[in-house]
């Protein structure tokens, strides 16, 4: 089976806001402008952000047992994203091309890299002026309670998954 990863998509808006009409491209580092660092920086600490938010969320969860980390991902989890967006300017979602939730299907501009292979790091720009970032979500070990393979999930995570997420795909992480 091949590795599933899930991402962290920023937008930063400091450079203008995000449209459907923007036409992305693909960002170099050594092409950076000093407001697309300052972007990236600013997506950096918002990743940084929302990974500790929400890894201390899920880790109390998980002490009560891996369907109650199923409820902090689908209640908390969006709740700690638009928090982190406020503080630091962005505009933040999870997606994967093995969705868990349809309403986080990847915007326009990030599913071709996400269909591109290897989890890495990506930076993109905006034909009107946005800085766009894709950060993958490194699968810790207690994930795999949850997103692993189907067959080794316990009973009541299936039941939790099927009662929350009916149409889910996020499943198959390694």
């Amino acid at each position: 089976m091949q590795l599933r990863t899930t991402w962290l998509s920023l937008v930063g808006l400091l450079l203008g806001a995000c449209s459907d009409h923007s036409t992305w491209r693909p960002l170099a580092e050594t092409e950076y402008t000093p407001a697309q660092a300052a972007q990236r920086q600013k997506a950096e600490a918002a990743r940084d952000a929302l990974a500790k938010a929400l890894l201390g969320e899920l880790t109390a969860a998980l002490a009560n047992g891996p369907q109650q980390a199923i409820a902090v991902c689908q209640e908390r989890a969006p709740v700690l994203a638009a928090e982190v967006a406020q503080q630091h300017g962005v505009r933040v979602g999870r997606t994967s091309l093995a969705l868990r939730s349809p309403r986080n299907a990847p915007p326009d501009w990030a599913a071709d890299h996400l269909r591109s292979g290897p989890a890495t790091a990506a930076w993109f720009a905006g034909s009107r002026g946005e800085f766009g970032a894709m950060l993958p979500i490194r699968l810790l070990p207690q994930c795999v309670q949850c997103h692993g393979e189907a067959a080794s999930l316990s009973a009541e995570v299936r039941a939790a998954l099927a009662e929350r997420y009916p149409q889910d795909r996020a499943v198959g992480f390694r």
